[in-house]
């Protein structure tokens, strides 16, 4: 049996989601402690209580770093990392302007391997230790991706991106090879170590009812996984899928005619819903994924987190890279915040910690084992310098409370305020 670590540093424990239960849910010990033990969390207290209760543990003393699990980013798109921040278009111009050429790019293995690896060191350096991504319409971009993740020993969610037309040549498969290839990958990769599969058509315009038809399929035969798209991200997509399912009562209906509706259904964006979609997605218990960088940085609009939240709707939180302009989920937890100060919501700082933790790792079906700190979980968590920076510093110094001392962070924070990223209880 390995030896047990103590890593002393401010903690937090969430009895309740905050967005719901609000910060009294949720208790702070400046003086806390986790022991980690064979790379799970063994236990959780104070730190004087779990130095008695672990006498022959060794100590890591973090000072007045604020102890978390690592961030958990619920929709990425890994093979737009080196196009992040790419100028000046709406969805429709945007995927074909920059996204298409670039991930046309992913049928080299080699080049697969050398974003894939690039993503994952850029996540870690900004305290993200789990996330759900898209990847290409390739095979092998699903295995850089997994292989990349394994060999940093990272939980990680992904699958194959499928299209089958209003794609570039190069770029499409088929209904029978998206169904193939995705279940291939699935027994290659679904439950092996750290990985878990989900079953990824891109959005309803890039395929025919025939492809959503097959991968629906598929995750009937295959209902532990994740089935991961696009819902409702802007207007003119809305208008753009109208036209191409001219049967369909919304948007929605699209995937729920093609069995692509259920409770591990995770639907990015989601910003434009109609009456009808919130409703069934709120009976099936579908999760939500906010993407607040990306629905600002092209424009899409404004997530209503408020009345989604309020109706019993499951959301998480995203960088939503490379359409969001940030690999860092502190940045997204300042735009959500953002956001929903335009909705007319002044989101609590432990509603933002918990979306970027608990709350996503909820959406992704995965909360019993990273996005807490709770005894039996994965130990893949960070420690955040509250004074990162001389503008965070000073105004942190001014705190009355942990919220007053961690919004500046939160607001004002990037990579230099992850100050520790640890993976299964292994300093990365």
């Amino acid at each position: 049996m390995s030896e047990i670590t103590l890593h002393f540093a401010q903690t937090l424990s969430f009895s309740g989601n905050p967005l719901v239960t609000g910060s009294e849910s949720v208790s702070h010990d400046a003086r806390g402690a986790i022991a980690v033990q064979n790379g799970r969390v063994l236990a959780r207290g104070g730190a004087e209580d779990l130095r008695r209760d672990y006498p022959q543990a060794a100590v890591q003393d973090h000072g007045a770093a604020l102890l978390l699990p690592g961030f958990v980013d619920a929709h990425v798109h890994y093979p737009q990392t080196a196009m992040i921040s790419s100028w000046g278009k709406r969805l429709i111009d945007w995927l074909n302007t920059y996204t298409f050429p670039e991930e046309m790019r992913f049928d080299d293995p080699a080049y697969a391997a050398e974003i894939a690896g690039r993503y994952l060191d850029l996540a870690l350096a900004h305290g993200t230790t789990t996330m759900c991504s898209y990847c290409t319409i390739h095979p092998q971009s699903v295995d850089a991706y997994f292989s990349a993740a394994a060999a940093r020993g990272m939980r990680v969610l992904g699958g194959k991106t499928c299209m089958d037309r209003n794609a570039p040549d190069g770029l499409r498969d088929t209904a029978q090879s998206a169904y193939d290839d995705s279940k291939a990958l699935l027994v290659r990769w679904h439950g092996q170590g750290r990985a878990s599969y989900v079953i990824t058509p891109r959005f309803s315009p890039t395929s025919t009812p025939d492809q959503l038809s097959a991968l629906g399929a598929l995750w009937a035969e295959h209902p532990d996984c994740l089935m991961q798209t696009h819902l409702s991200e802007q207007t003119d997509e809305i208008a753009w899928v109208r036209g191409l399912y001219p049967q369909a009562r919304d948007y929605l209906d699209t995937y729920e005619a093609h069995g692509l509706l259920g409770a591990n259904g995770v639907y990015g964006h989601a910003i434009h819903l109609e009456p009808r979609e919130r409703d069934r997605l709120r009976e099936v218990e579908a999760a939500l994924v906010h993407c607040p960088t990306s629905n600002t940085f092209i424009g899409s609009g404004l997530f209503d987190m408020a009345g989604l939240v309020a109706q019993g709707q499951r959301v998480g939180l995203a960088t939503d890279t490379g359409g969001g302009s940030s690999f860092s989920m502190l940045r997204t937890m300042a735009a959500a915040y953002e956001v929903a100060q335009l909705r007319g919501t002044a989101l609590h700082p432990s509603a933002l910690l918990w979306l970027a933790t608990e709350g996503s790792a909820q959406a992704l079906g995965i909360a019993d084992r990273v996005g807490t700190l709770a005894p039996g979980s994965e130990a893949d968590f960070i420690t955040l310098d509250l004074a990162s920076t001389a503008a965070i510093a000073q105004r942190s110094a001014r705190a009355d409370d942990i919220w007053d001392a961690v919004f500046p962070t939160i607001m004002m924070g990037d990579d230099r305020a992850i100050s520790g990223t640890w993976i299964c209880g292994v300093l990365q």
